[in-house]
This record gives C-alpha cells, structure tokens and sequence, in this order.
C-alpha cells in the first residue's frame, strides 16, 4: 500500500495541470509564479533554484510553469524581460542620470536586484540582457550629446563603473558594512549611499 500511494504521488507531480486549473484566474497565477520565481532565483541563482520550489512559493501546480512559461528558462527570461521594462523606463534620459542612478540603488535590496547580482557572479543564467545595454550605452552618448557627462568618456566604460557604483551594497556588502560601520541591506543605507552617490554623479556632470 505505502509503494502504491508513493507511485500515485509520482504520477501525480508530473501530470498535466488539469482544465479547472487551467482556467483559474490564469493571470493572478502567472503573477504569483513570476514573483516566487524571483524570489528563488534571487535568493539560490539560477543553476540552484528548482521548479518544485518555485510552485511551492506560489502554491500551484509545478507543471503550470510549463503551461505558462516553457519551463524554468521560460520563467527566467520573462522576469528578466520585465525588469528590463522596468529598468528602461527608470533609466530614461528625460531624468538626470544623478536620480537615475540612485533609482537603482535602491534595487539592490529587491529580488530582481539579487537575481541580476547572482546571474553576474555566477555566469550560469541564460542570456537576457545584450540589447537592454546596448540601448543603456546608446543613451549614455545622448547625455553626452546634450552636455550632460564630459566627452572624453567612453560610454561604455562609464556606464560599466555606475552600474557597479549603484550596485555596491549588494555586491559588495561585506566591505560595504566594513567600511561604513552601517548595514548595507537596509533601506536607510540605501537612502544615504544614493545621495552620496547622486553627488558624485553631479560633481561628474559639472551640475552641483
């Protein structure tokens, strides 16, 4: 009896999300999977994070994330898709890049902020993010255009050490506490490093 119940549970994992399941609020689903996928992914990387756990979060049946997204490299690049989204809009150049950069910040102590850490020091997430860049080094020259950032600057280069410089607390929150005194994974330190951050970005810009 106990194999019989442990095949039935087997069989049961890996069956197809049935028609009720398929139709129950389809949205509000694919919402609750992305944002337990983020923070899965955030927290263990891409390689550790499991399918089984990622439904667990959400409470749903593991196969919708193959009905909903292709299956964790599907559920992947559809966060990273929309952070990007997300990260484009926060990075125009109608904003002073000064309030940009400290935008981003405040994302080291989010999910997305930790997936795109682990998915830069463990190189093991599949590739999102080419085009996103390349439309961030595009629009660095357009400040540069407009006066806004010394001309001697590659764009490339600059916009390499910001992303950096925003993402210290997280990736290098060790010495971050070191130095400081502070801890670097709370709002307040996040508050005071981007204004000190922001003042170096106008100092750079020759607007203080």
């Amino acid at each position: 009896m106990i194999k019989l119940v442990g095949y039935r549970d087997a069989v049961d994992q890996r069956r197809s999300p049935s028609a009720s399941e398929r139709k129950r609020d389809p949205e509000r689903t694919r919402a609750l999977l992305l944002e337990a996928a983020a923070a899965e992914f955030g927290a263990k990387g891409y390689a550790a994070t499991r399918t089984t756990d990622i439904a667990a979060r959400a409470g749903v049946n593991k196969q919708l994330i193959s009905y909903y997204f292709g299956g964790k490299e599907g559920l992947y690049k559809e966060i990273a898709t929309s952070w990007h989204s997300s990260a484009a809009e926060m990075a125009s150049t109608s904003e002073p890049l000064a309030d940009v950069i400290a935008g981003f910040v405040h994302t080291t102590l989010t999910d997305h902020g930790r997936l795109w850490a682990w998915s830069n020091l463990a190189g093991d997430s599949p590739p999102t993010d080419e085009a996103f860049l390349r439309a961030q080094v595009d629009q660095m020259r357009e400040r540069q255009a407009a006066g806004e950032l010394p001309a001697d600057l590659d764009p490339g280069f600059l916009l390499l050490a910001l992303m950096a410089a925003a993402s210290a607390p997280l990736t290098l929150r060790h010495t971050a506490g070191q130095i400081t005194g502070e801890d670097p994974a709370t709002p307040e330190f996040a508050t005071k490093y981007a204004e000190q951050l922001t003042l170096l970005v106008r100092h750079l810009s020759g607007r203080t």
